[in-house]
C-alpha cells in the first residue's frame, strides 16, 4: 500500500502529516513554507509511494468557503496539475488549529513550544489526516 498524506495550507507555512504504509496511523511529517510546499512534495513522492492527498478546507461556522480559500483553492489546483496521478481529496479543517493548540498543551509542551506556530501547523496536519482516516473508516470515502 501506499501512503496518504495531508496537507494543511497556509499562506506561510503548510503543515504535512503522512500515514504509515498500512494507511492506519497518522504522524507529523514537518512543515515547510508554502512557496516551497511543491518542490518538496515532489521530492518527497520520490523516494515515497503516496497515493492520496488530503487537504484541508477551510470552512466558516455556516459552511461557506472561509477568506482562507481564496489561497487555498489555488493550491489546490496547482498540486493536481502537479501529481495528477495522485487523488486529492478536502476534508474540513474548522477548529483544526485550536484542536492542536489543545492538544500540544495537553501534551505537556512548554510554553515555548505551545508558540511554535510550525508545531501547530503539523499537528492541524496530523487532525487533518485523522479526521480522513476515522470518516473513510465508517464508510463516508
Amino acid at each position: 500500500m501506499a501512503r496518504i498524506l495531508a496537507i494543511d495550507y497556509g499562506q506561510k507555512r503548510v503543515g504535512l502529516a503522512v500515514t504509515d504504509e498500512g494507511q492506519i496511523i497518522a504522524t507529523p511529517l514537518t512543515t515547510v513554507h508554502s512557496k516551497d510546499v511543491i518542490a518538496y512534495l515532489k521530492d518527497y513522492l520520490n523516494h515515497e509511494r503516496v497515493e492520496l492527498f488530503v487537504v484541508g478546507e477551510p470552512r466558516q461556522m455556516n459552511n461557506l468557503a472561509s477568506e482562507s480559500a481564496k489561497f487555498t483553492e489555488p493550491f489546490v489546483r496547482l498540486l493536481a496539475k502537479s501529481f495528477p496521478d495522485v487523488k486529492i481529496v478536502r476534508i474540513d479543517e474548522r477548529f483544526t488549529s485550536k484542536m492542536a493548540q489543545k492538544t500540544i498543551l495537553d501534551s505537556g509542551a512548554r510554553k515555548k513550544e505551545r508558540q511554535n506556530k510550525e508545531l501547530v501547523d503539523m499537528v492541524s496536519a496530523v487532525i487533518i489526516l485523522q479526521s480522513y482516516l476515522e470518516t473513510r473508516s465508517i464508510g463516508n470515502y
